[in-house]
């Protein structure tokens, strides 16, 4: 990881529409630019990466403070990966929920990511296990109803 510099501050909105679309993730998602800005401002702690002013890698939490987290959002951009970034954003997650007394922290990743959050630590949950998704259809639009504009 060399010369990589870790912030807890919000990055600038088109350099994580950026990183956020290298992943790959808009190719689903069609996120706007705003949508991924209030994303991060909803989030609980969000965590960035930088290489000489450009933003490599970035992850984030979305928590009520007390009981949960959930990561979200983890991204490390192609030239960067494997190289320690993720790790390190993912080591200082747990660490701020440590530092929480959060007991329980989820995870929402991408399909292919499965062994490298097994090494960390994370478990698949028991197909018994509560827990599901729902996904909506229609598009987001900032946290407004559709009949609100």
């Amino acid at each position: 990881m060399p010369d990589v510099e870790y912030r807890t501050e919000m990055p600038d909105t088109e350099a994580y529409a950026t990183l956020f679309e290298s992943a790959g993730w808009n190719d689903m998602y069609r996120c706007s630019r705003e949508v991924l800005e209030v994303s991060l401002r909803h989030s609980w702690y969000v965590l960035t990466a930088y290489r000489k002013g450009e933003l490599v890698g970035a992850g984030r939490l979305v928590s009520d403070g007390v009981l949960y987290a959930v990561v979200f959002d983890m991204i490390v951009a192609p030239p960067w990966q494997n190289r320690g970034v993720g790790s390190e954003i993912l080591r200082r997650l747990l660490d701020r929920c440590e530092t929480a007394g959060i007991r329980d922290v989820l995870l929402f990743s991408a399909k292919g990511t499965e062994g490298f959050y097994r090494r960390k630590g994370f478990k698949a949950r028991p197909e018994n296990a509560p827990g599901m998704i729902f996904r909506l259809q229609r598009p987001f639009h900032g946290g407004r109803k559709d009949s609100e504009g």
